[in-house]
């Protein structure tokens, strides 16, 4: 695991070189490789050093964080080809990836606690040096105050079960079992609102809609997952706190998801209908996560690994029009179909990805999912419905309205698109239906 970090970190100096933003980006795509090969794939714990280790839920995450990093480079060019701070911008893009590497392989509460709060500051600089419109810097106060206001209760929570156990390492959570209410919702509420959940979400979109493309493809792709994966490690202390309490935070969820899957059928910017649509998403990997049972947690694994390719990848194309165009409205975005054909495959591809078409992993993760959350009630069977059906309606708007129709008036010609985007485009939907074959890993990691 300290081979990567000091990678990392002897890469640092490397982005103040004038030029180098290319190899930084090749550099990724090699950890990435060099990570991948590393990997046990097995459930037990692998690379331990001090405080560094991990097991196949981490692996995974970080695969994805070094993939979506390299990604991020990729679609970022104009940030090079504009000398727009570009140095500087590839040092945060390091910093976020040490941080987010940490998060992910640290095997002790408190650690995790550290780097899972420190990832906020660089994407928050992303998000108010690179951003777009002059209302960034309310998103990025939105994105602190939010994830701050609930990460004070985690962190006294931590110091309790220190105080208590004696111990915050992961290794002897399965051996201790907490009845307490209040520090239950303490150390959940953080992951919570970082996933986010259904009415502490608002931070989410704003933030979606005011990041440059790099800030949107780190929010969706790993910055969500954090939440996810924080509450798959603190699940097993809080087993009998969880079926007291997880009727009240599935049905949050599941009725959010289908209250924020009608919130994207009637909006014309392309970026707030995708930043939703992951609210949804992540609603029913909340739902998996809260019914404590195998489907569930696998499902709700495989989801966010899914989604993380998935809507990073939809953002990527949301910026590709936008470059053309200027304009991120679907009143603006229309007709696409007849300036750039070819880009019209990969909107489909990953539109359908967003709705768990086969063969995407979306597929077997939602399959999990409604598995899990079926067995837990019944009565679950209607919000799914739902649920299942309006990803597909507004995924379906999404492409429909964005391909096809009258084209605007006020375009002029544009070129198809570079190599480097679609390569970008095939980076992202390539994996996303490939793992769906070695699905086993994310079946067998408990």
């Amino acid at each position: 695991m300290l081979k990567l970090l000091m990678m990392i970190l002897f890469l640092i100096p490397l982005c103040f070189k004038k030029k180098s933003f290319w190899l930084i980006q090749f550099m990724f795509l090699i950890m990435s490789f060099i990570f991948m090969f590393l990997g046990s794939f097995n459930s037990m714990w692998m690379n331990i050093s001090y405080f560094l280790g991990g097991d196949l839920l981490s692996f995974g995450l970080i695969l994805l964080s070094f993939w979506i990093c390299s990604l991020m480079i990729m679609a970022s060019s104009s940030i090079f080809n504009k000398s727009n701070f570009y140095n500087l911008f590839l040092f945060l893009l390091l910093i976020l990836m040490l941080l987010l590497y940490c998060t992910f392989s640290s095997m002790n509460l408190f650690l995790f606690y550290l780097f899972f709060e420190s990832s906020l500051i660089p994407t928050l600089l992303l998000i108010m040096g690179w951003g777009y419109q002059p209302e960034r810097l309310q998103a990025g106060i939105y994105l602190l105050f939010y994830t701050l206001f609930a990460s004070l209760p985690m962190m006294i929570g931590i110091f309790y079960f220190y105080n208590y156990y004696m111990t915050l390492n992961y290794f002897f959570f399965y051996e201790m079992y907490n009845f307490n209410l209040i520090i239950y919702l303490s150390m959940i509420f953080a992951f919570l609102v970082k996933m986010p959940m259904f009415m502490v979400h608002l931070w989410l979109p704003k933030a979606h809609v005011e990041a440059p493309v790099s800030g949107s493809m780190i929010l969706a792709g790993i910055l969500l997952k954090l939440g996810g994966y924080g509450l798959l490690r603190v699940m097993s202390l809080f087993s009998m706190m969880v079926k007291l309490w997880s009727p009240m935070f599935i049905s949050i969820s599941l009725v959010g998801g289908v209250m924020v899957s009608l919130i994207c059928l009637r909006q014309t910017d392309l970026k707030i209908l995708i930043a939703y649509s992951s609210v949804a998403h992540m609603g029913m990997v909340l739902g998996g996560i809260m019914t404590l049972n195998y489907w569930g947690f696998c499902g709700s694994y495989m989801m966010m690994i899914a989604h993380g390719l998935c809507s990073s990848g939809l953002f990527c194309l949301a910026n590709i029009s936008y470059e053309r165009l200027g304009s991120r409205s679907m009143f603006m975005n229309k007709g696409l179909i007849n300036l750039m054909p070819s880009m019209s495959l990969w909107w489909f591809l990953l539109s359908s990805s967003n709705m768990a078409a086969p063969p995407s992993m979306n597929l077997l993760g939602e399959i999990s999912l409604l598995n899990s959350l079926m067995s837990w009630s019944w009565i679950s069977m209607f919000f799914l419905m739902l649920l299942s059906f309006f990803s597909a309606v507004y995924s379906l708007f999404l492409y429909s309205y964005s391909q096809h129709g009258k084209i605007y008036s006020g375009k002029y010609s544009c070129f198809l698109g570079f190599i480097r985007e679609y390569l970008l485009l095939f980076l992202h939907w390539f994996p996303l239906n490939l793992l769906i074959i070695k699905s086993e890993f994310f079946m067998l990691w408990i």
